[in-house]
């Protein structure tokens, strides 16, 4: 910790006599190094400390108490300032006009402008940060035994002590409207894995553009587009997706290996991504801020260093079993750790504006801000990996919850592996209890249906068939995987006559399109049209006396040429 002479030499060369006014040192004719000289040996003198300690108010004193309590004797200015107020900071001219070491405003003015306490930087995960400090050797001559926290008077039972000496959250006796955490995280990754593959999807401002999210959420077993992004964010950052050129890619190799895995080792590798990564910065994603991404110091903002200062909270505070108030939680880290995610303490840098274009900046707008983004962890992320189960206002750590936070050892359930069905009509039905890699397979080579009850639904089909033979899958590797996957079952005799039509591929191409046909009441009629050149414009290959093939783009104008000659036109169907 900074001593005092270091921190007396911080100080601006104006604040030196203020400081010799309140400790009664005569420096009359030095200059600022003797001036520092001497007011080092007068504060660090007992006597002298004892005189300005009993001329403290309760409010100062209790201020140096909790300091001292700390640990170190230091705290986050974020943390310090709503307990014990700013300290303004001034220029020479202003010092002499304020003179705010015999005019304090603040219990943190009135310690500051005595030299009880100093400013400083120190490193946090966040990034930088500004601390308060009792200089370490000043610390120890401080008289800190004649007043103990009982003395701070009934005034001062508002006042906040630091995460370090708070009590753990107490597990709730009963709550309502349970939401239990699942593992569906495992099985929607493989299944956006599986998507990529067929697709290689072009991202819109990296994220999937409308038409993907569509086609995905038939698919997902929670079609939730929050969710959907996380995952997207959370495999490039675990190395199983890439992008290049814009389009999302599984990485072959990583892919693989992860969809290879026990699904208790898939979820723990999926929950340390997040924990770790960069890649996804859960306050962009809070519903109802609107972040400027490029805007003042949010460039250097890191997600996985507020994320880790949350999760070591966690790990100290949460009781390992039972339900806990999530309010309480985010109440906790706002009186003790409200700079959890705020490098240098600092909360007027950051542009991020509410959905009615409010910005919100400032200690006044922390529950707006990062309040919401503490609720949103513990509802969404750590909720979607299978951490925290939830309810009305509540949360608890699962088994996998306390392993994560380093509770205990991580789960390794035992997996019961099913074999896939297969319909006579060829529908294969897979549920979630079949290897990942095994259905990832599967859905390269079927048609997708519908997903009920966790069970996945694919067809093999000619489109599927000749998709398949694009990625070098042919017939014969369908049918060999389809019995091992079914445990050697015979295949249905449709599904083994598809397989066997389209050994080598299509025999033949035919087109099929949608035409316009267009019927006379008499051979004549169609005689009448086909030889007027107003009507044949119109006209495409003749199918018979009485019928002929339209090509007209507007039907409404040909009907009105048609009237033109005399003839009635009805069209069916609109």
């Amino acid at each position: 910790m900074t001593s005092l002479l270091h921190s007396l030499r911080e100080r601006d060369a104006f604040l030196l006599p203020l400081l010799a006014e309140v400790w009664k040192v005569n420096v009359d004719l030095m200059e600022p190094p003797a001036m520092i000289e001497a007011l080092n040996r007068a504060m660090l003198d007992p006597a002298h400390a004892e005189v300005i300690w009993d001329a403290l108010g309760e409010k100062e004193r209790g201020a140096l108490q909790v300091l001292l309590s700390t640990g170190g004797g230091k705290m986050p200015e974020a943390r310090f300032t709503p307990l014990f107020g700013t300290i303004r900071q001034m220029g020479a001219a202003a010092a002499a006009k304020e003179k705010p070491h015999l005019r304090p405003q603040t219990p943190a003015e009135t310690l500051y402008y005595r030299g009880l306490i100093g400013l400083g930087f120190e490193m946090a995960d966040t990034g930088q940060r500004r601390i308060v400090y009792i200089p370490s050797d000043l610390a120890r001559v401080l008289p800190a035994h004649k007043t103990s926290y009982d003395d701070l008077g009934e005034e001062d039972d508002d006042l906040d002590f630091p995460a370090e000496a708070a009590e753990p959250l107490h597990p709730l006796e009963h709550v309502e409207n349970t939401r239990a955490a699942d593992t569906s995280i495992v099985d929607d990754m493989t299944t956006l894995l599986a998507y990529l593959q067929l697709h290689a999807p072009l991202l819109e401002r990296e994220a999937f553009s409308g038409a993907d999210v569509t086609a995905l959420s038939k698919s997902l077993l929670q079609s939730d587009r929050a969710r959907l992004a996380f995952l997207l964010q959370i495999g490039v950052g675990a190395d199983l997706i890439e992008v290049q050129g814009g389009r999302a890619l599984p990485k072959r190799a990583e892919a693989r290996r992860w969809l290879g895995g026990s699904r208790a080792e898939q979820l723990r590798k999926l929950a340390e991504t997040w924990r770790d990564t960069s890649a996804y910065v859960d306050l962009w994603h809070i519903p109802g801020l609107i972040v400027e991404r490029e805007a003042g110091t949010m460039n250097q903002y890191n997600p996985a260093g507020a994320r880790g200062a949350v999760l070591t909270i966690m790990k100290h505070a949460l009781p390992a079993q039972g339900w806990w108030s999530v309010d309480e939680f985010i109440d906790m880290i706002k009186q003790d750790s409200a700079d959890y995610q705020r490098p240098n303490s600092d909360f007027d840098s950051w542009y991020i504006r509410s959905e009615d274009g409010e910005y919100l900046s400032g200690l006044a707008s922390w529950d707006a801000v990062d309040g919401a983004l503490l609720d949103f962890l513990i509802t969404s992320p750590l909720h979607w990996l299978g951490l925290l189960d939830l309810a009305q206002d509540a949360a608890r750590l699962t088994a996998y919850g306390r392993a994560f936070l380093g509770l205990s050892a991580y789960p390794n359930p035992t997996e019961t592996s099913e074999k896939i069905e297969i319909a006579p009509e060829g529908m294969l039905r897979v549920s979630r209890k079949v290897a990942r890699i095994d259905r990832f397979q599967i859905a390269r080579f079927a048609t997708w249906g519908a997903v009920e009850n966790g069970v996945y639904a694919y067809k093999i089909d000619p489109e599927s068939i000749s998709r398949a033979a694009g990625q070098g899958i042919n017939t014969g590797h369908i049918a060999a995987f389809i019995s091992r996957a079914t445990g050697d079952a015979p295949l249905p005799s449709a599904l083994a006559s598809l397989l066997n039509n389209w050994k080598a591929g299509a025999v033949a191409t035919v087109q099929i399109e949608r035409v316009l046909i267009l019927r006379t009441t008499s051979p004549e009629i169609m005689r009448q049209i086909m030889e007027t050149p107003g009507l044949r414009r119109f006209m495409g290959a003749q199918l018979g006396e009485m019928a002929a093939i339209v090509r007209a783009d507007d039907l409404r104008e040909f009907k009105d040429a048609l009237g033109g000659h005399g003839i009635q036109a009805d069209i069916l169907g609109g």
